[in-house]
């Protein structure tokens, strides 16, 4: 049965975590103007695949001012469904609340759009760093798949463009390209090669996280050197 606006906001207030929302008002001025049931997000996937796939239902959370529900929108959204249009509209909106990893990144609906390949590769020009930053995020989903055009030498260059920029990029676009090296760097042993050079070039990328003290920059170089990767890959 499918479930209304209405009662996905029960939902989410039936599941909300009184850390989380301290967590969330101690970085009011940082969330724009939402508010927040202090849902971590592997809480709110679970929640997410309860209700399951609803474009319509997806587009009325993503109207209200609740992190969580606009998450939830962002989760149950239809791949085949979901238009160029409207993730241009969304992304306008990502300034608000913390929702730009979540949007491009996190297993979420967009990554799974047919034209996300081309939207990560003119978003990547996009004079607009929220839009950069979201390319980026696009990359590290889509290298976990065969997408057509994203083979060896285009990701080989893509590397190389992050290795040469990425110290002249907004901190929030340094974030996301670590994330895309990591995931281009899992996909075979030329690539993890190639990224593992790009990652001692690169060395540590500055990230400040504010107060936040359990955020710490991803420690790129570790990721693709670790045993898991070396025995998957036979590197």
């Amino acid at each position: 049965m499918t479930m209304t606006k209405a009662e996905v906001l029960d939902l989410l207030k039936e599941n909300q975590n009184e850390r989380g929302i301290a967590h969330w008002k101690k970085r009011a001025e940082k969330n724009g103007k939402l508010k927040s049931y202090g849902i971590g997000l592997t809480q709110l996937r679970k929640l997410a695949k309860k209700i399951g796939r609803n474009h319509k239902l997806a587009l009325q959370l993503w109207k209200t001012k609740v992190y969580d529900a606009k998450v939830i929108g962002l989760l149950i959204d239809e791949p085949k469904v979901i238009t160029r249009e409207q993730v241009e509209e969304q992304v306008e909106d990502l300034r608000a609340g913390q929702l730009t990893h979540v949007f491009a990144s996190c297993d979420a609906t967009l990554a799974k759009a047919p034209f996300a390949f081309e939207l990560a590769q003119e978003w990547m020009e996009s004079e607009d760093e929220v839009r950069r930053q979201c390319a980026y995020g696009l990359v590290y989903e889509l290298s976990k798949k065969n997408i057509e055009g994203m083979d060896d030498e285009y990701l080989l260059e893509l590397i190389e463009v992050i290795r040469e920029t990425i110290h002249d990029e907004e901190m929030w676009v340094r974030e996301s390209m670590n994330g895309a090296l990591i995931g281009v760097g899992k996909r075979n042993k030329k690539l993890n090669k190639a990224a593992v050079r790009a990652a001692k070039a690169i060395g540590q990328v500055d990230i400040d996280y504010g107060d936040d003290n359990s955020c710490e920059p991803v420690d790129v170089l570790k990721h693709l050197t670790s045993d898991y990767i070396k025995q998957k890959l036979g590197v």
